[in-house]
């Protein structure tokens, strides 16, 4: 069964626990790297979360087990030989999708050993959210860059060191170079849009949920996640500022918590997946309480397209930024 968005809520904010147990226009992300003659072809060093790691020459042959990392390896042209819920992830992230041929080694949290290693990469990236025990495993068999998913300190700079780790990693710092100047562009003209439209500032809470015997829960997304820090790029104000885990920045409510939310200006944007239960706040509409909270009362309550992956690259942040334009402007 596919790890959904759902599944993932548990896991990134309860990660210990877990572990023992497109509106507007975006930028093509899939052009090839830059040409052979150009890129590397020497020994790469490499520092990840768990320490270094040696390549005799920049991989060409990677397998992927999350799908932030497999993003920005398709945005930097290299094509996975391998990838972990290969179903899900293209139900999830159509901002940089991969063939659907691609051979599938397991679940993001249980990837099979020896689909891996059948694949022979040169390489194999994870984050540090794949349990240790199963990454050394991994390790006597073939090298693995192991990064965090996200960095709650400072997401945007974790996503572009994210980006030029991996881009070091496959010889395509050229690509990555260019990948992370589309994004600074793409904020600049979110920038612009915003203040032409008199939204510069603006208010807002960016969130997800999902129903669970009738129960809905909601997840925030603070200034620390990935989304609340394309946001704070942008200038506008995050609404939700407490709550969020380390690495994720993600804070866990209800439909009572949103009365927390009290500003009469917030626009209530939101990500919902119809492989995923649908839209949660289908199951609010005879809410009492969320019938009058004063973004329902005004009618800004957003929903974002589908296919933006929440913990993404520049890919997803490009989508993001024209969907949250469009969001606090139309």
């Amino acid at each position: 069964m596919a790890i959904t968005r759902r599944a993932f809520a548990t896991s990134a904010v309860a990660l210990t626990a877990m572990l023992i147990a497109a509106c507007g226009t975006t930028e093509d992300t899939t052009d090839t790297a830059a040409p052979a003659s150009s890129a590397p072809t020497g020994p790469v060093d490499l520092t990840d979360e768990r320490g270094t790691v040696h390549l005799d020459a920049p991989a060409k042959n990677v397998v992927s087990l999350e799908w932030g990392l497999t993003e920005n390896l398709v945005a930097l042209g290299v094509k996975p030989v391998g990838e972990a819920d290969v179903k899900g992830y293209n139900v999830w992230d159509t901002s940089a999708p991969i063939d659907a041929s691609t051979p599938d080694v397991g679940q993001r949290g249980e990837p099979s050993l020896d689909a891996i290693i059948a694949l022979d990469p040169d390489l194999v990236v994870t984050t540090t959210d794949l349990p240790e025990t199963v990454i050394a495993q991994l390790v006597k068999k073939v090298p693995v860059l192991a990064l965090r998913g996200s960095d709650g300190t400072d997401p945007i700079g974790y996503m572009r060191k994210t980006v030029t780790t991996l881009a070091k990693a496959t010889g395509t710092d050229a690509k990555a170079t260019e990948l992370l100047a589309g994004f600074d562009a793409k904020v600049a003209a979110g920038k612009d849009a915003l203040a032409k439209a008199g939204k510069t500032g603006a208010p807002f809470t960016m969130s997800d949920g999902w129903v669970d015997s009738g129960t809905v829960s909601i997840r925030m997304y603070t200034p620390n996640s990935f989304f609340g820090g394309i946001a704070k790029e942008l200038g506008l104000e995050n609404q939700w500022t407490t709550g969020g885990d380390k690495d994720y920045g993600l804070a866990t409510t209800d439909v009572e918590g949103l009365t927390k939310v009290t500003n009469a200006q917030n626009t209530f944007v939101y990500v919902a997946n119809k492989t995923d239960g649908g839209d949660f706040t289908d199951n609010l509409k005879s809410n009492a309480v969320w019938k009058q909270l004063p973004f329902v009362t005004a009618g800004k309550v957003k929903r974002i397209p589908d296919g933006i992956w929440m913990f993404g690259g520049p890919a997803s942040a490009n989508a993001y930024i024209d969907s949250l334009v469009t969001a606090l402007t139309a």
